[in-house]
């Protein structure tokens, strides 16, 4: 009876177990949540390619830019950091022994913007590079020379030789909408002629990478994935129209977690044609001081609206003060562009150059006026600058010689500012703008031509002594 028992017990526990394992075996591993709102929630998850319209074809597009985005290789010889040399110890023991550090190499992605080679990347793509090589879809290989760099937007411009290239025509990003169908083209982790494809998640983002006195950021957000590598790449829409360079990832491991930025394509045009034309940008200047208008903001001051963006002032001198803008003056639109953000304000006026004039929409008092502005350069002039010289370009900068008056200020008997840098020895030694070279391996520099005999007569290491507007005096050193 007992051994009757305990079999019978015995294949009730086995079917209980057999009950568990099959129960367990079917059961989802994650137990779906019902989030009761005002309706019954029955929609599923969906995936990106889910939402994707059953008539939406990406292969024309995709087929009509791969061929005009390549791949960028660069190779940097030299260290890129600054030195500080005290000048006590370089009297008694020279200059510092500097040894040869290893090359860096790097890599990242362009766009064939011309059939005669020109190419647009960003700046970080290719900044102190002594090398650049360009490899075409179709595996041919070039070297590359630099056009002009525009830290401010992160963007360069570099050439090969050759003619009857593919390219990627331009399209209109002011005219992307939210969720708008993109494609990401280039070249993430050397994989090369990738596409990826996104929605356009929202416009304008600051995102704050740039870190420059004269910066426009005011990026296309997107969610088509991008990784290091897709840098200087092509974001297109539908059309395979260039509407983006794909700049900047947000990520916490380095690689897509789901926010990409692309420069817009109407600013990139524009920086483009400069670089070429010029071989810098001509940056055309509003010269105000402006903010956010926020809930808290816009409370404060008895806003009715929370678009546009606030004048706090004019510049003394500049185009907004000649041009009769006031404190408290709200700016709504640039040239029938709504602008309802610092960023988006600045990409508009970043489209312009000094001595272009552009029609501002202003709210003043509950009246909407229009004000006619022409726009000046840093210098405060509506003059273009003039092609950077030789000395310029092996440099990376723009120099101007001090006023009197600024002499008297800074207590110096001479100096050349130094104005505006890019790609250089300059940069590479860690020179920032506003820097004041008083000093080339122990003679005065007073002008610009200073410069010039002082690099044309020593061929060895360059040592540079000033100072910055701020007093801190600071010496470089390069070879």
């Amino acid at each position: 009876m007992m051994k009757k028992m305990l079999g019978t017990f015995l294949i009730a526990l086995t079917g209980g177990l057999v009950s568990i394992g099959v129960y367990t075996k079917i059961r989802p591993s994650h137990t779906p949540v019902t989030y009761q709102h005002d309706v019954p929630y029955t929609q599923k998850a969906v995936s990106v390619l889910d939402e994707i319209p059953s008539n939406m074809d990406f292969t024309l597009a995709a087929g009509q830019t791969v061929n005009g985005v390549v791949h960028i290789k660069t190779l940097i010889h030299k260290s890129n950091t600054r030195q500080y040399v005290d000048p006590f110890e370089q009297f008694f023991f020279g200059l510092p022994y500097n040894t040869q550090p290893m090359p860096q190499r790097g890599a990242g992605s362009g766009v064939i913007i011309a059939s005669d080679g020109y190419i647009i990347t960003n700046n970080h793509v290719i900044d102190q590079a002594d090398e650049i090589e360009v490899t075409l879809n179709n595996k041919r290989t070039y070297k590359a020379r630099l056009i002009g760099s525009d830290p401010n937007t992160d963007l360069a411009v570099v050439k090969i030789e050759e003619t009857n290239l593919p390219i990627v025509p331009f399209g209109n990003s002011d005219e992307l909408k939210l969720g708008e169908w993109v494609l990401a083209v280039g070249n993430p982790f050397n994989l090369t002629s990738t596409v990826t494809a996104g929605i356009v998640s929202a416009k304008g983002r600051n995102i704050d990478i740039i870190q420059e006195n004269y910066k426009i950021e005011s990026f296309i957000q997107t969610d088509a994935v991008v990784n290091p590598g897709n840098s200087g790449g092509a974001l297109v829409n539908t059309k395979g129209e260039l509407v983006g360079i794909n700049t900047a990832i947000s990520s916490r491991s380095g690689s897509y977690e789901g926010y990409a930025f692309a420069v817009p394509s109407n600013l990139v045009q524009k920086v483009a044609r400069d670089l070429i034309e010029f071989g810098t940008v001509q940056r055309g200047i509003l010269g105000v001081n402006i903010r956010e208008i926020t809930a808290d903001f816009a409370a404060d001051k008895s806003l009715n609206a929370l678009e546009g963006v606030w004048v706090e002032a004019p510049i003394a001198g500049s185009a907004a003060e000649e041009a009769g803008l006031k404190s408290g003056d709200i700016i709504l639109k640039i040239n029938d562009v709504s602008v309802n953000s610092v960023s988006a304000l600045q990409e508009q006026v970043g489209l312009h150059r000094p001595g272009d004039r552009i029609t501002l929409l202003v709210r003043r008092n509950n009246n909407e006026i229009p004000v006619h502005v022409v726009l000046k350069n840093k210098s405060g002039s509506t003059q273009l600058m003039d092609k950077p010289t030789e000395v310029n370009k092996l440099l990376g900068a723009r120099f101007r010689p001090l006023s009197d008056s600024e002499l008297n200020k800074f207590r110096l008997k001479n100096g050349v500012m130094v104005e505006e840098v890019s790609n250089g020895k300059l940069r590479m030694a860690g020179v920032k703008a506003g820097y004041i070279i008083t000093e080339i391996n122990g003679k005065s520099i007073r002008t610009l031509d200073d410069i010039t005999t002082a690099l044309n007569h020593n061929k060895g290491v360059f040592y540079i002594g000033g100072m910055y507007p701020s007093g801190e005096k600071v010496f470089y050193s390069f070879n």
